[in-house]
């Protein structure tokens, strides 16, 4: 983890204007001293979500980009396919609440509610598909490759980027790129939720995630990587583990899954091919 001054970390979000930390009295303990001072840590916000004026579900999460968040997380679970079907939206930031108003008919909705999933998510993850449900997801056939230097050069980048994880710790990143360049780049106190505020932006905003690649700090289970899959995503990378579900659906669905990106090494463990060791 990169270290920065508190003062650089407290001018960074003095300018930024955000409401994303705070400082914390604590007792810092070490072997030469035991000393009493301020620490900065992030903040966590219930962020419930009503859909046609019905409560859906909590989510616990980072209080920013919270529109994408609560979009994407309806566009991973199947709720919305797209952005015309999106009435209004309406934020209460401070009491936590989002409303969302939907076209059609979303009766389906209260029966999923009885499948909700306790992932294995940091903070608070739900999913409302079974695992099983979703394995039906169609193969993703993208010919889109990627050198082993350049997997490295978008990690590094994207570490580079969070400057939460660096004041705090307290983050998970992800991000969204090409082969060259990172085109969205999120964080979250979870893993799940960072990469559902790419996919509400990329929805909203209407950007193809086809032939993309996302890149994640935290571990790659199965629910994240079917979010990958019903996105058409050919290749994610994470600087963590897999789980061994998540490594058997990535190689049913033709996506590339790399773990443990780190410096110049890296474990790829499905469809390596997309994978070259040149340079260029």
């Amino acid at each position: 983890m990169t270290k920065i001054t508190w003062l650089e970390a407290e001018q960074y979000f003095r300018q930024m204007e955000i409401a994303k930390t705070e400082y914390l009295p604590i007792v810092q303990v070490s072997e030469k001293a035991r000393e009493a001072r301020q620490d900065l840590v992030i903040k966590e916000l219930p962020l419930t979500i009503f859909l046609n004026d019905e409560e859906l579900v909590t989510l616990l999460c980072t209080p920013e980009n919270l529109k994408n968040l609560a979009v994407g997380f309806l566009y991973s679970e199947g709720i919305l396919q797209s952005k015309e079907e999106i009435e209004k939206i309406a934020l209460d930031e401070e009491k936590g609440l989002l409303w969302i108003g939907v076209k059609g008919d979303k009766a389906f909705v209260k029966k999923l509610m009885f499948k909700r999933l306790i992932t294995s998510s940091c903070g608070k993850g739900t999913t409302f598909y079974n695992v099983v449900d979703k394995i039906s997801c169609r193969k993703v056939e993208s010919q889109t490759k990627i050198s082993s230097q350049k997997v490295s050069g978008l990690m590094n980048r994207m570490q580079h980027q969070s400057q939460l994880y660096k004041a705090t710790g307290g983050v998970h990143s992800a991000a969204l790129c090409d082969d060259k360049n990172i085109l969205i780049f999120s964080e979250d106190i979870g893993r799940h939720n960072a990469i559902d505020k790419i996919f509400g932006k990329c929805l909203l905003e209407r950007i193809q995630t086809d032939d993309r690649i996302i890149i994640t700090s935290g571990r790659i289970s199965s629910e994240i990587l079917l979010k990958i899959a019903g996105r058409n995503i050919p290749v994610i990378i994470s600087r963590s583990a897999p789980t061994d579900l998540a490594v058997k659906l990535s190689g049913k669905l033709g996506i590339t899954l790399i773990g443990f990106a780190r410096s110049r090494r890296m474990n790829i463990y499905t469809n390596d091919w997309r994978v070259s060791d040149k340079k260029a």
